[in-house]
């Protein structure tokens, strides 16, 4: 797997048959480890260990629906009052982050309405706060830490 631009975490990766698995902490299981699942698993870690995150309020692939269309998102991390705080899509560390990749992620928190969105590759990272009623949105340097 490629290094990424995250700090470096315990993991637990084991071989399966033809595939190698990753243990999840969030989900409590090895999962498939994609190149997505790299970088999903390196955030999972980022936002716990360097940002304060708790397991607790971090969920994975969480169905949705847009326009009657099931959508899953990567990750979306709750405040303590239950409310999508920040709106995660992970991509593989080959894939560019495009205008493409905002507007999935921007269609996605139209109904999830996340105060923060993430989009990362592992690479590169990008993190714009949401004001809904203002409907506007500003880009942040870094992922705001748990509060």
């Amino acid at each position: 797997m490629d290094a990424l631009n995250f700090p470096p975490f315990d993991y637990k990766v084991t071989k399966s048959g033809a595939n190698y698995l990753i243990f999840d902490i969030l989900r409590r299981k090895n999962v498939v480890l994609t190149p997505e699942e790299w970088v999903r698993q390196h955030l999972v870690h980022y936002l716990i260990n360097a940002l304060g995150y708790p397991k607790s309020l971090i969920s994975i692939e969480r169905g949705t629906s847009y326009n009657k269309l099931q959508k899953r998102t990567d990750l979306c991390v709750y405040n303590n009052q239950g409310q999508a705080h920040l709106l995660i899509e992970c991509k593989a560390a080959h894939v560019p982050v495009t205008q493409q990749v905002v507007k999935q992620v921007s269609i996605y928190n139209q109904t999830v309405q996340a105060r923060y969105v993430v989009i990362t590759n592992g690479m590169q990272h990008y993190c714009w706060e949401v004001d809904f009623e203002a409907r506007t949105y500003k880009p942040l340097q870094d992922i705001p830490p748990f509060y």
